[in-house]
C-alpha cells in the first residue's frame, strides 16, 4: 500500500515541480502504440484523474460540438444547449452521435470524466476544440461570474459596513468583466461538488487498480457508512487474487434479488465469474485496502473476529479493512472504469510519447 501511495504522490510532485519550472506537461495515452498493460482506456478519463490529483481549478474536455444539448443538434433544429450542470447523474442529454473522432473518448466518456473531476472539486467544461480561444473566454467568464456573485452576497450580508480599501470585492465591476459575462463562448459547465471527497479518498477510488472483489451484506455496508471498519462477519464472498494491502472493490449483495430497474443508481454489475453464493445483482459501493489476502478472507468470511486466530493460526487485525482504508462512492457518483490490475496513477510519470 505504501509503495502505491508513494507512486501517486511522486506523480503529483512531478507535476508540481514541472509547474514550478514553468513547464507545461503533456500527458497522453498513445491510441496506436499503447499496450493493455499501460492503458487507461481514453484520454478523457486520464485527464479527469490527473486534474483531480492536482486539484486543478478547471478541466476542459474539447470536442466537435459547442456544448451538450438536450437533443442531437445535427438532426433536431430545436435542440436546446445545456449550459450548466449541477449534478451529472440528473443530466438529460443526447450523447448518441456527438463526440470527437480525434481520439478514443466520445461524449459518453466525457460525462464519466466530468463526474470524476467534479467529485474532487474541479470545475469541468465541454466546448468546441476547433476554437482554442474559447478556453480563455470561458475562464474569464467564470472568474467574472464568481466576482459578481461574491459582490451580490457581500451586498446582501453587509450593506451597512464600509468595505476595506484593499478588499477586491469593494472595487466596482469593470466593463471588461461585464463584457466577459455577456459574451461567454457557448459551453457546458459542470459545477464542482461543494464537498469534495478528498485526496486520499479519491486515490483509493480512482488512483489505484482493484485486484479483486469482496462481496458484503447490507449490514456491513451500513456499518461502513457509519464509519465502522469492515469485519469478516459482514463478508459474503470474495473473488480475485490479491494479497494484504492491495485494493479491492466492495460490492453489496442485496438481501432480496431486485429487478434491474430497482437497483440503487441503476448500476447492475456482474463479476467476471459470479460466485454461486452471491445474488444476481450487485452494486459496487467503494474500494478498500485489505489486511488479509483473498485466500485468508475466503476462510474467515462470515466469522466473528474472535474466531480469526483459531482459523488462521494468527490474527493480524480484527478488521478485514480498517475504516481509514475504505472509501465509499458518493450517491450518484460512478466508480472508476476498470483499469488493468498492474496499472496505477504512479505510472503516469512513465507515460510519454515514443
Amino acid at each position: 500500500m505504501h509503495s502505491q501511495r508513494t507512486q501517486y504522490q511522486n506523480a503529483k510532485n512531478t507535476f508540481v515541480e514541472l509547474f514550478n519550472l514553468g513547464v507545461i506537461p503533456i500527458v497522453n495515452e498513445n491510441d496506436t502504440l499503447a499496450v493493455s498493460e499501460i492503458r487507461f482506456g481514453d484520454n478523457d478519463t486520464l485527464s479527469a484523474i490527473t486534474a483531480a490529483m492536482l486539484q486543478a481549478d478547471y478541466l476542459f474536455l474539447m470536442t466537435d460540438v459547442d456544448c451538450l444539448y438536450d437533443k442531437n443538434p445535427r438532426t433536431n433544429s430545436d435542440a436546446v444547449p445545456i449550459e450548466v450542470v449541477e449534478d451529472v447523474t440528473s443530466l438529460q442529454a443526447d450523447v448518441s452521435s456527438v463526440g470527437s473522432s480525434l481520439g478514443t473518448g466520445g461524449m459518453a466518456t466525457k460525462l464519466v470524466a466530468a463526474r470524476l473531476a467534479t467529485s474532487e472539486g474541479v470545475t469541468t467544461v465541454i466546448t468546441r476544440s476547433s476554437n482554442p480561444g474559447n478556453i480563455a473566454g470561458i475562464v474569464d467568464y467564470c472568474q467574472s461570474l464568481k466576482l459578481v456573485q461574491a459582490r451580490a452576497q457581500q451586498d446582501t450580508l453587509s450593506r451597512s459596513l464600509t468595505p476595506a480599501e484593499d478588499d477586491p470585492l469593494s472595487n466596482p465591476i469593470s466593463s471588461l468583466q461585464l463584457e466577459a459575462i455577456s459574451k461567454a463562448p457557448l459551453h457546458t459547465r459542470f459545477l464542482p461538488d461543494p464537498k469534495p471527497i478528498g485526496d486520499r479518498s479519491f486515490w483509493l477510488l480512482h488512483g489505484i487498480a482493484a485486484h479483486g472483489t469482496i462481496f458484503i451484506d447490507e449490514g456491513a455496508h451500513r456499518a461502513l457508512i457509519s464509519k465502522a471498519g469492515l469485519l469478516p462477519a459482514g463478508i459474503v464472498d470474495v473473488e480475485g487474487h490479491f494479497v494484504e494491502q492491495e485494493a479491492v472493490r466492495l460490492v453489496v449483495v442485496p438481501t432480496k434479488r431486485p429487478a434491474p430497474s430497482s437497483v440503487p443508481n441503476g448500476h447492475a454489475i456482474a463479476p467476471l465469474s459470479t460466485p454461486a453464493s452471491t445474488a444476481e445483482f450487485e452494486v459496487e459501493v467503494g474500494r478498500a485496502l485489505v489486511n488479509y489476502s483473498a485466500g485468508e478472507i475466503a476462510r474467515i468470511k462470515g466469522l466473528q473476529s474472535s474466531q480469526i486466530q483459531g482459523v488462521l493460526g494468527y490474527a493480524d487485525s480484527d478488521y478485514v479493512a480498517e475504516r481509514s482504508n475504505v472509501s465509499l462512492i458518493k450517491t450518484g457518483r460512478p466508480a472508476t472504469p476498470v483499469l488493468p490490475s498492474n496499472m496505477s496513477l504512479g505510472d503516469l510519470t512513465s507515460i510519454r510519447d515514443p
